[in-house]
């Protein structure tokens, strides 16, 4: 394959923690190929599924759910297997599992929200997010709403990565560079960090990582560290922590990109 279709370390990194948030597997638009690729190139200690990870509210129109969805499921299996402790942290498309939550088989747990310290002593809530969107909580039928036109956006990107991919082109998201330049899109994104980063400060945490808004994104909110995962969905991003407790953003397209200049060089290097 080449890079514009996968990109993951060329050899297997050792890690502390991995998070990843709205996988969305059980749809059409999840990126399962490129997230698995992404897991089998880290050995870590904790690896968090930060909601969203099965998509029920489209199972229930309906299966799909292709082989590459499976190899996602089976290389969790896997990394639990060989001793990464996995834990599973139910969102809002995924909800139906909250009902087993403080669920725990083996090296996988089942769970609303956790704590994670980090090596350099920080203290992060770990949690889907929807409970601090007004929408979801109290306003279900616009979610479903706003779920619709965000697939048709899901659609087209879809459609243009395949073309991209057949002409050598890397991995671009329309759907996230729309919410980029919509005013409302933007304001969504602002309110949500603010509300979440305020009830960090209220329980007298460090900071929070979470998903939901499929915004990718590390930074200061409200005197607390905001750290987002992203998704697997358009932006095929994840956070990473390595062992002095320093954190990590992945992303899919810069992997891509630094994978194509090393190919680039050892070309143009003489025999």
């Amino acid at each position: 394959m080449t890079s514009a279709e996968l990109a993951r370390p060329s050899r297997k990194q050792r890690v502390r923690t991995v998070w990843i948030s709205d996988v969305h597997l059980g749809t059409r638009d999840c990126q399962a190929e490129h997230l698995s690729h992404f897991l089998k190139g880290y050995h870590a200690d904790k690896v968090y599924l930060v909601g969203d990870i099965i998509d029920g509210w489209k199972l229930r129109g309906g299966m799909y759910w292709p082989q590459a969805h499976t190899n996602v499921i089976r290389r969790l299996l896997t990394m639990s297997k060989r001793g990464t402790e996995v834990i599973y942290v139910t969102g809002n498309h995924d909800e139906f599992l909250r009902r087993y939550s403080k669920l725990i088989l083996g090296n996988i747990q089942l769970v609303d929200e956790a704590v994670h310290v980090t090596a350099d002593g920080r203290h992060l809530l770990v949690i889907h997010g929807d409970q601090f969107d007004v929408i979801t909580r109290y306003h279900r039928w616009l979610a479903f709403l706003g779920d619709s036109a965000y697939e048709f956006t899901l659609t087209l990107n879809r459609w243009l990565n395949h073309w991209r991919a057949r002409y050598g082109y890397g991995y671009w998201s329309l759907s996230a560079y729309l919410k980029h330049k919509v005013k409302t899109a933007v304001s969504f994104i602002s309110d949500f960090e603010e509300a979440i980063a305020h009830e960090c400060v209220k329980r007298g945490l460090h900071g929070v990582v979470c998903g939901h808004i499929h915004h990718a994104e590390i930074r200061q909110v409200g005197g607390v560290d905001y750290l987002n995962c992203g998704d697997w969905v358009e932006s095929c991003t994840a956070l990473i922590e390595h062992w002095d407790g320093s954190i990590e953003l992945y992303r899919l397209a810069d992997a891509q990109a630094r994978e194509a200049e090393l190919k680039a060089l050892k070309i143009a290097e003489p025999a």
